[in-house]
C-alpha cells in the first residue's frame, strides 16, 4: 500500500509568523523531527514544494529551501519526474532514537585521561546562589564601578577604524603595542625588569598556569607549591602530572628550608609573594632572596602570580621577586581579570628572554592568540591613562569597603569573628572562636545565600585555626552590611 504524507504528522503546532523564530527552521525542525520519530516512516512520497506551501500559507522558495537542506543531509531522496521521498536509509535515526528514550544512561565504556580527573577532583569552594547577595565571593572586581563608557567609547572607535588585516591572525605572543604598553607599566609600577619581547599576552592567569607547567615540567616532577594555596595552581599543576610538594608558610612567607627538608630536587616552586593566598601573608626580602638562591643552586624555576598586587592600601606596592631575579628563574603572571572585569579574560606572562620562544610555540598550540579586538581596546584604555585612573580609584573604594566590612563585623559579630585590617589584597581573614568548624559554618553560611569559604578547604597538610574569607572589593556597602546581618543571624541560630 502506498504511503502517504499527513500534515499532521510533523506539525506539534502551527507555523508561525509571531514566535521569533523563522519560517524555514519552524518547517524544518518539524519535518525533521517527524522523520526521526518516524511519525513521517522511510519512503513516505513528500508533497510538491508548492501544494505544501499553499497548505502552509508561505512562500514556495522558503519549501524549497527546506526539501533542498534535509536532501543534503540525507532526510530526504529526490528522484528525477518521480517526486521526493523520506529516505529509506537515515545514519542518525538510530542514534536520535536511542537518545529521545533515556539520554541519561549510557552503556559505553568511556576512558579519560587520568590527569583530567584532576580537574573534578579539584574545585572552587563555589556553589551558585540565586537571587541572592554575592556576600562575600573572593576575587571580584567592583564591576559596578568601572567605565564602561570609556570602554565602550574606545570599542566603538576600534571598530571603526581598525584596519581589515587586524581580523586576521594576529601573532601567538600577543598584540605588541599592548604588550609594550604592559612592559611599560610593569616596569614603572611593579619593579619588574622586561623588554617588550618578554611580555606573553594570555586569556587570564589560569590559562597562563596551565601554559607554565605545560612548558616547564614532565610528568612526574616535582613542584613546590605553599600550603595553604591557591587551588587553580594545584589544578594546573597536577594536570601536567606534577608531584606536589605542600611547602608551609610562617610570618615571613614560604618556609624555603622546609621546602629543602621535603623535596631535593623540585623543579619548580608556586608562590603569591606580595600577598599571599589565602592568608596575606608578604613575602620577607631575606626569604625572597633566599628562595631565589633556591632555585639558582638547583637550576628550578619560580612561578610568581601577582594576582592583586595593585591594590596596596598603604604605602607603596612592593618590588616583584622578579625584579630581584639576576639569573632569569622567574616567571611572573598576571591578570587584568581581577583590575579591569572578570569577563576580560586577558592576562601576562613575563618570561626569561631564552623562554619566549618555547612559551609562544605552545600557546600557538592551545590558544593560537588571545582575542584581537579586546587586546585592541586595551591598549588605547591604558595608553590613554584610563588604566591608571581606574586602578588608583579602585584602590580607594577597595579600602572604604574593607573598612566598612571590618567596622561591621568588630560591631556584629566579635562573640564569634576576630577579623583585623590587611594594608593590602581583595579579601579578609576571619578568624572563628575557639570550637568552631570553619567547614561546618561556611556550609550553614551558603544555606542563608552568604559566601564565606573556610580556610581549611585551602589546606593540605597543614593545620590551621578555623576562619572564614571574607571577600569585599566586588560587594557593595549595603551587601557587605546585608551579609553581616545574615551571618549574625545564622551564629545566633547555631547558640555558640
Amino acid at each position: 500500500m502506498k504511503k502517504k504524507f499527513d500534515l499532521e504528522l510533523f506539525l506539534n503546532e502551527p507555523v508561525s509568523r509571531k514566535n521569533g523564530i523563522s519560517l524555514f527552521h519552524q518547517i524544518y525542525e518539524g519535518l525533521r523531527r517527524a522523520i526521526l520519530s518516524k511519525r513521517l516512516p522511510s519512503g513516505v512520497k513528500m508533497p510538491s514544494s508548492r501544494l505544501l506551501a499553499k497548505d502552509l500559507k508561505v512562500a514556495r522558495n522558503t519549501v524549497m529551501d527546506v526539501y533542498d537542506q534535509l536532501i543534503a543531509e540525507g532526510f530526504l531522496d529526490s528522484k528525477a519526474r518521480t517526486g521526493t521521498f523520506v529516505a529509506e536509509n537515515l545514519p542518525l535515526e538510530l542514534l536520535e532514537t536511542k537518545r529521545a528514550e533515556n539520554p541519561a544512561k549510557s552503556t559505553i565504556s568511556r576512558h579519560i585521561a587520568k590527569r583530567a580527573r584532576v580537574f573534578g577532583e579539584t574545585s572552587f569552594w563555589f556553589t551558585p546562589i540565586k537571587n541572592a547577595p554575592r556576600a562575600f565571593q573572593m576575587g571580584f572586581s567592583a564591576i559596578d564601578e568601572f567605565p564602561i563608557e570609556i570602554w565602550a567609547r574606545i570599542s566603538s572607535r576600534k571598530i571603526r577604524t581598525m584596519p581589515r588585516k587586524q581580523l586576521d591572525y594576529g601573532e601567538a605572543q600577543g598584540y605588541p603595542p599592548l604588550r609594550e604598553e604592559i612592559a611599560k607599566y610593569l616596569t614603572a609600577s611593579r619593579g619588574v625588569r622586561c623588554e617588550t619581547s618578554q611580555v606573553i599576552i594570555i586569556a587570564g592567569s589560569q590559562q597562563g598556569l596551565d601554559l607554565i607547567a605545560r612548558v616547564l615540567l614532565d610528568e612526574g616532577d616535582e613542584a613546590w607549591i605553599e600550603d595553604p594555596k591557591y587551588n587553580g595552581a594545584k589544578a594546573a599543576l597536577l594536570g601536567a602530572g606534577a608531584k606536589l610538594v605542600h611547602v608551609p608558610l610562617d610570618s615571613e612567607g614560604l618556609i624555603v628550608k622546609k621546602g629543602e627538608q621535603l623535596s631535593k630536587k623540585a623543579r619548580l616552586a608556586y608562590i603569591t609573594p606580595s600577598h599571599q593566598f589565602p592568608l596575606g601573608v608578604v613575602m620577607s626580602l631575606p626569604r625572597r632572596l633566599e628562595l631565589l638562591e633556591w632555585a639558582n643552586k638547583n637550576s628550578a624555576w619560580i612561578v610568581e602570580d601577582d594576582y592583586d598586587s595593585e591594590f596596596r592600601y598603604e604605602g607603596k606596592p612592593l618590588m616583584t621577586l622578579q625584579g630581584l631575579d639576576n639569573n632569569n628563574r622567574v616567571i611572573y603572571i598576571g591578570t587584568f581579570s581581577k583590575v579591569l572585569f572578570p569577563s576580560l579574560r586577558l592576562g601576562y606572562l613575563v618570561v626569561p628572554p631564552d623562554l619566549v620562544e618555547d612559551f609562544t610555540n605552545a600557546l600557538s598550540f592551545i590558544l593560537f592568540h588571545a582575542p584581537m579586538l579586546e587586546q585592541l581596546i586595551l591598549t588605547d584604555f591604558i595608553r590613554e591613562g584610563h588604566f591608571g585612573r581606574h586602578i588608583r580609584r579602585m584602590r580607594n573604594l577597595y579600602a572604604e569597603r574593607q573598612k566598612v566590612l571590618i567596622n561591621a563585623v568588630k560591631e556584629n559579630l566579635e562573640d564569634f569573628l576576630k577579623i583585623e585590617k590587611d594594608v593590602a589584597g581583595m579579601h579578609a581573614v576571619a578568624w572563628l572562636k575557639k570550637g568552631l568548624n570553619d567547614a561546618e559554618i561556611a556550609k550553614k553560611a551558603l544555606e542563608q545565600g552568604v559566601y564565606a569559604p573556610p580556610l581549611s578547604f585551602y589546606c593540605t597538610k597543614v593545620k590551621l585555626p578555623d576562619a572564614l574569607l571574607l571577600g569585599y572589593t566586588g560587594i557593595a556597602p549595603a551587601e557587605i552590611l546585608a551579609g553581616v546581618e545574615r551571618l549574625k543571624g545564622m551564629f545566633k541560630s547555631l547558640k555558640v
